[in-house]
């Protein structure tokens, strides 16, 4: 078997005009695969210099196989099977800031740069006060790019044609928001340090460069430890660096309030590449669907789904009785409170019963259920608080949903022996188990309807919900009483 590197296998030269912060699995899945396919089917001729941002990475790795490696998807496309490899070529090379500080900053001064892409953990958008401009490097992912803009607005002498289109992708909603207010903090902090330079830098980053949200979807499990031995049998190559990841991807953008759409479309076509990425002035209503359409009927068919006897989401959805309960809470109680246009919603719905169902993934329900209730506040009661408001009724399936999370938080065991380990906030998990001494199902439910402080926060007592308390009781009963296979038989509109 041979080794890969750009000896061993074809590596096409590009011109470095993306710089990415992150050599995780996801960004080498994602994001440098839609640049792979973006080369490969429309003209924009680019590669990615890949930056290390924290001290312990894989940019060795990575470099160790001249940054090459094969993307393995997986799941459903339109009901058909996809397990395709692919040599991904897109990476020219990996700069360590923490062992080449000097590489780092050089790459300011590279003409042809023109977009910067990040994933750096949830946490990695963050002002740290204590790095400094001369740090070699700062700390932050912030501080780190704000140094880079600085270096390039000098090494162009303020050039507006050498401004940067920043596209972070991590998983925080409005992260290109929260982006420009750390870059603004850092050009005020480091106001003595820039000097003369510093009104001048500022008005450059803030009309050159423009920094854009975007919303990214797609599940990366990463390196396939399992199917690796086969995986390198396939393709030839003794690939250390494979990445698994789902078929499905979704990529939104919402351009810079300094940047029009169009332009950023022509500069960035990956609608043109026939890649599921869409241009938009407002991300929020994607990020609303997301959660509403995926993350909301996970939240509510997990538990569900385990106390009728299942343990796999793709059994589930298949389930002759589950299958349908988390259809109408999907496409009857969930997609009508969203504001999009009902094709685009149906098409979005019909995706992600896809991936429920990807025949590849065995996602356990147990792995859902932690945090249920955080989760339930924010994926699912906006949903039927919208649903009531506009079709006068509660969503009967969302409600029992909320029973089955109360019923779980129970603890014991399932009808099976299996064990019910529920896992939250201790004070929640105290709570429940306080109510459910009192031996009263009604106490249990409006026990936790009143969690306001815990658990609803803004949306204050659910006890006040018209009609809530006493459906939410019925339906802790009915689980209680007849099981859940039997509740959700008899559900009914």
């Amino acid at each position: 078997m041979q080794e890969l590197n750009s000896t061993t296998a074809l590596k096409v030269q590009r011109p470095e005009r993306i710089i990415q912060f992150g050599e995780g699995n996801f960004l080498r899945a994602f994001i440098d695969w839609i640049v792979w396919q973006m080369d490969k089917k429309t003209d924009f001729d680019a590669s990615v210099v890949i930056v290390q941002p924290i001290a312990q990475g894989m940019a060795e790795r990575l470099q160790a196989q001249d940054c090459l490696y094969h993307v393995n998807l997986q799941g459903l496309i339109d009901g058909q099977a996809v397990n395709s490899l692919e040599l991904i070529d897109s990476v020219s090379r990996t700069v360590n800031p923490y062992a080449d500080h000097a590489a780092f900053l050089a790459l300011a001064t590279q003409p042809d740069v023109r977009f910067v892409i990040s994933n750096t953990t949830e946490a990695g958008i963050a002002f740290d006060p204590a790095c400094r401009l001369n740090d070699a490097p700062p700390a932050s992912y912030p501080g780190k790019l704000t140094q880079l803009l600085y270096h390039r607005f000098r090494a162009f002498n303020g050039d507006p044609a050498k401004g940067l289109i920043i596209m972070p992708c991590e998983l925080i909603f409005q992260n290109g928001h929260h982006l420009v207010d750390c870059i603004r903090k850092y050009i005020e902090l480091w106001k003595e340090d820039l000097g003369a330079d510093f009104e001048a830098f500022r008005q450059w980053f803030e009309q050159s460069c423009y920094v854009c949200a975007t919303l990214v979807d797609r599940i990366v499990p990463g390196f396939p430890r399992k199917d690796i031995d086969a995986i390198q049998q396939k393709v030839g190559y003794a690939d250390q660096m494979v990445v698994q990841a789902e078929a499905f991807h979704l990529w939104v953008i919402e351009t810079a309030a300094n940047l029009p759409l169009e332009q950023l479309a022509r500069e960035f076509p990956a609608d043109k590449a026939g890649l599921h990425v869409i241009f938009t002035h407002d991300e929020s209503p994607y990020h609303e669907r997301k959660v509403t359409l995926l993350n909301g009927p996970h939240t509510v068919l997990s538990p569900v789904a385990f106390l009728a006897g299942l343990n796999i989401v793709r059994d589930a959805c298949q389930h002759e009785i589950i299958g349908p309960f988390i259809r109408r809470v999907m496409y009857d109680e969930l997609l009508p409170t969203l504001n999009l246009p009902e094709d685009e919603l149906l098409h979005f719905a019909d995706d992600v019963m896809e991936r429920f169902c990807n025949p590849f993934v065995d996602h356990q329900l147990t792995s859902i259920m932690l945090n249920s209730f955080p989760k339930f506040q924010t994926r699912d009661l906006p949903g039927l608080k919208t649903y009531l408001e506009r079709k006068g009724t509660l969503p009967k399936g969302i409600v029992l949903g909320l029973a089955a999370i109360c019923v779980y938080y129970r603890g014991g065991q399932r009808g099976d022996g299996t064990a019910i380990q529920p896992n939250d906030d201790p004070r929640i998990m105290q709570l429940l188990t306080d109510l459910w001494a009192t031996g009263d199902v009604r106490k249990v439910a409006e026990g936790v309807l009143a969690a306001q402080d815990l658990i609803w926060h803004e949306h204050g007592d659910l006890n006040t919900i018209p009609g809530l308390t006493d459906l939410l009781t019925e339906s802790i009963q009915s689980i209680l009483d007849c099981g859940m296979m039997e509740t959700v038989k008899k559900l009914k509109d």
